[in-house]
């Protein structure tokens, strides 16, 4: 946002954008024109919206590997830092909104200058220091923030840092009835050669809390590389510093102890609960994520097949990320996780937290990537070596169908607007559509040559 043309102005809900080079015939007195009402309208909350520097990355040398994740780690270290100085001085920023500049995006451009300039050098990638990806700019959000008493209600509760949500939280246009959305699931039907079987492996919905603010995945290496809190089931040895040994030596608290997978995603909190025990620690409070951490009624992880063709064995230690924690400002073209409610699974939103009836409960439901390129585990982007199948079902070109993870967490929340919110980094506000799930693949080989089987010949196993 051109500071010369807009001033950045806090109102009740957050950072608003004022146009000071409006006409003065514009919004003149009285009626639904004036000054009083437009800022009403413009009171919404504010994020820091910069350039996604890891979906640029095309190849990492290996040797450069670590080194570039932990420059990709602390850009978001570094836009986390000026998300929270933009929020501790909002009052002072309201006063002179030219702080916004000074105090927040030029030192973030600065630090991200230089961090791009490393991964550049490590990659070789020098067209990076010249693709625009250290500006960063000040965004409003798409909605008015709802002030309904349910943010205001997450409390510190006598254990937290004295921070509740209300400058970091969901929107009432976030939620929306899931009895006013028609249904828009479509399946392909399955053709001659399809694999219509299933695995299901029964890994726990995380009873024993086993939970952190890491990503080995994305951030290997770097504690709170996820700014906020994910819960884990199966692989109990997971965090930001597990190696693939690690995880082939760790316990899992899946029945079936061939499957030593890692099956995480971001906690789901209700706000107005008060806190839960991480008010204060990395990942939760410090990072803008409040209220009280739901535990899953239920969490079923599942492995299906294709329907044009026969699966192939996933590669030991395979990653796979599915949605973008990110979508809220990288756009929605990586946004995957879809939320419903019991009773009501043909209808599935991406970017809206569903409103259940009586009796119904809320479901996340993650679909992964079920094409690999036969070849890597792993990618610079995390995501160009898996690729989704066509609306038929078909894997693009080079690419072999593998059993697909299908995971469905449900939780019993309550069902009103602003009552709950996925965590996410401080700067996502939370939205729905930032929502993500992550997946390493353990199977020992005898067991994944058992779901293979059972999905290639149309079987149930468990």
């Amino acid at each position: 946002m051109t500071m010369a043309a807009a001033a950045l102005i806090l109102g009740g809900g957050g950072l608003v954008a004022v146009n000071f080079y409006a006409s003065a015939s514009e919004g003149g007195s009285g009626g639904s024109g004036s000054p009083g009402h437009d800022m009403a309208q413009m009171r919404m909350l504010s994020t820091i919206d910069c350039p996604d520097v890891g979906n640029s990355l095309s190849t990492v040398p290996d040797a450069a590997k670590s080194r570039v994740d932990r420059r990709l780690a602390d850009l978001d270290t570094q836009i986390t830092d000026a998300y929270t100085k933009f929020a501790d001085n909002k009052d002072r920023i309201q006063r002179d909104p030219r702080l916004a500049d000074t105090m927040v995006l030029n030192p973030l451009k600065q630090q991200r200058t230089d961090s791009i300039g490393q991964i550049a050098d490590a990659t070789g990638q020098p067209d990076l220091n010249n693709k625009g990806l250290a500006t960063c700019t000040m965004r409003a959000a798409d909605v008015q923030a709802s002030n309904d008493g349910n943010q205001a209600d997450a409390q510190d509760n006598g254990q937290g840092n004295g921070q509740n949500l209300a400058d970091n939280v969901t929107a009432r246009s976030d939620f929306v009835d899931i009895r006013s959305v028609r249904p828009n699931v479509a399946t392909p039907q399955p053709g001659r050669g399809a694999s219509t079987g299933t695995f299901t492996s029964d890994c726990g919905r995380n009873q024993n809390g086993k939970r952190n603010p890491d990503n080995v995945i994305v951030a290997p290496g770097v504690s709170n590389g996820a700014h906020h809190m994910h819960d884990y089931v199966g692989n109990q040895a997971t965090d930001a510093f597990s190696s693939d040994a690690d995880l082939a030596r760790g316990n899992t608290s899946c029945r079936n102890q061939g499957d030593k997978s890692t099956y995480y995603w971001p906690v789901v909190r209700v706000l107005n609960q008060g806190n839960d025990t991480d008010a204060r620690a990395d990942g939760g409070g410090k990072d803008k994520n409040v209220g009280k951490i739901q535990t899953p009624v239920q969490a079923t992880i599942q492995f299906v097949g294709s329907p044009v063709s026969k699966v192939t064995a996933m590669p030991r230690f395979l990653r796979i990320i599915t949605g973008d924690a990110k979508a809220f400002t990288n756009g929605n073209a990586n946004a995957n996780a879809s939320w419903s409610c019991t009773g009501f699974e043909n209808r599935q939103l991406k970017d809206k937290y569903p409103l259940c009836p009586q009796g119904s409960k809320v479901v996340r439901t993650f679909k992964f990537q079920s094409c690999w390129d036969g070849r890597n585990t792993d990618s610079a982007n995390h995501r160009t070596h898996v690729a989704f199948a066509d609306k038929r079902g078909a894997c693009p070109a080079g690419f072999k169908a593998i059993p697909q993870l299908v995971q469905r967490i449900v939780y019993d929340v309550p069902a009103k607007a602003g009552a709950f919110a996925v965590d996410s980094f401080p700067e996502q506000l939370h939205k729905p559509v930032t929502d993500h799930g992550d997946f390493i693949d353990v199977f020992s080989d005898q067991l994944m040559g058992k779901a293979v089987n059972c999905i290639n010949t149309g079987r149930s196993c468990a």
